[in-house]
């Protein structure tokens, strides 16, 4: 029987494998007994399984499982096998695939815009209590939508200045200074937890951010002049790719809890939402290389599919080249660029990424550190909508660069 589940890209829950019963295998094996000429997504659950135990272990508070970065189910096993039981969801659909999946789990509905329907569904379907808000507007439409109900967490997304992370995310949500304090007021008297949050950015390398993240949140705490019960500190905790070599987790976690203590703050908990530094690591891609022109490699896969973020954000991935039989592959490096498989010209990722120089048609490419906005990205357009899923035993895929 075949270890590889083919899955329409527009629906990856629903078309979700189950796990092996016998060892995993590993890619090289995988590759060279299918010989897969569409993508191959390759799930790593020990590596996610010890990031998440890692994280949870070290981060002084709760760890909130950012669901949107990877939603896979294994994926979701395998980071409850490491110790996460707690989720930030961003919409119905993945409240509903956690509460299935873990029915003990807390979820918290952490997008600041949510559809009155989306909150309905939450609180009465599946029992969540913890909701996000940045505008007086959506506190209001929570309370009416939760009848305002006496158990609630209510937790005010605070606005950050733009600051170092690589994906800025100061833009679109987070309330100001003055109008933080004023929902935190406003929401005090209908909470039975109080919460305030904030997001350094996404891939964040500076432990600093968080610092600085925390004391502004501590001057808003101050002003408004009534108890929080939550200090959610976000996600962005960076991971490494090739070129990128970030601080270890801890130091973001001493400056986290030392910034934290600064500001005496008894009885309050913390909170993070991690999701690229529990799930980058734990996850691949295998494209089949179907044309070379020069130093351009033409594959099977591209920024409509898993490797947006190699696309306009210029997001190098490890590489390695898999050749199951026939020559060696040179053992001298060069730089090549992919176009991906759509007739759009803007399906161009740039790299460069380090392979052999004899790197052929017909040969296979394992792009690592992808568990992290890869597959869950994928779309159907160009008609190139079908992808594979396996999970396999080889550690992280940190390449030959």
């Amino acid at each position: 029987m075949s270890h590889l589940r083919v899955r329409s890209a527009v629906s990856p829950v629903r078309r979700a494998f189950a796990s092996f019963e016998a060892e995993l295998p590993l890619v090289a094996d995988l590759v060279a007994i299918e010989r897969p000429e569409e993508p191959m997504h390759c799930l790593r659950p020990a590596v996610i399984a010890d990031a998440a135990r890692a994280f949870v272990a070290g981060f002084p508070g709760d760890t909130l499982y950012a669901v949107k970065c990877n939603p896979e189910p294994a994926v979701l096993r395998a980071l409850w096998d490491g110790g996460v039981r707690h989720f930030d969801c961003a919409s119905a659909g993945e409240v509903a695939l956690v509460r299935t999946m873990f029915p003990d789990a807390h979820i918290a509905f952490m997008h600041p815009v949510k559809a009155r329907g989306a909150i309905r569904e939450a609180l009465v379907r599946h029992g969540v209590r913890d909701f996000v808000f940045d505008d007086a507007s959506e506190l209001a439409k929570i309370l009416a939508e939760t009848g305002d109900a006496a158990d609630l967490g209510l937790v005010v997304r605070l606005a950050l200045p733009k600051g170092p992370a690589v994906l800025d995310l100061s833009g679109k949500f987070g309330a100001s200074h003055d109008d933080a304090v004023a929902l935190l007021r406003a929401a005090r008297p209908r909470a039975a937890r109080l919460g305030l949050s904030f997001h350094v950015g996404s891939q964040c390398l500076d432990p600093l951010a968080w610092r600085d993240a925390i004391q502004l949140a501590g001057e808003v705490i101050r002003a408004a002049g009534v108890p929080v019960d939550v200090l959610d500190v976000g996600g962005g905790f960076p991971v490494a790719y090739p070129d990128i070599d970030p601080p270890p987790l801890g130091a973001f976690f001493a400056e986290i809890e030392a910034a934290f203590e600064a500001l005496d703050l008894p009885g309050t908990r913390l909170w993070a939402e991690p999701g690229r530094a529990l799930v980058a690591a734990g996850g691949s891609v295998v494209v089949q290389v179907q044309m070379r022109r020069g130093s351009t490699l033409y594959v099977n896969d591209g920024v409509y599919g898993s490797l947006s973020d190699a696309g306009a954000l210029g997001f190098r991935f490890p590489a390695r080249l898999i050749r199951p039989e026939g020559r060696a592959p040179s053992e001298v490096l060069r730089p090549f660029a992919f176009f991906g498989p759509t007739c759009d010209s803007a399906d161009a990722m740039h790299g460069p990424f380090l392979l052999p120089e004899d790197v052929a048609e017909g040969d296979w490419i394992e792009l690592g550190q992808l568990g992290a906005y890869g597959a869950c990205l994928r779309t159907g357009f160009n008609g190139f909508d079908r992808a594979r899923l396996v999970e396999v035993r080889d550690g992280a895929a940190l390449g030959s660069d």
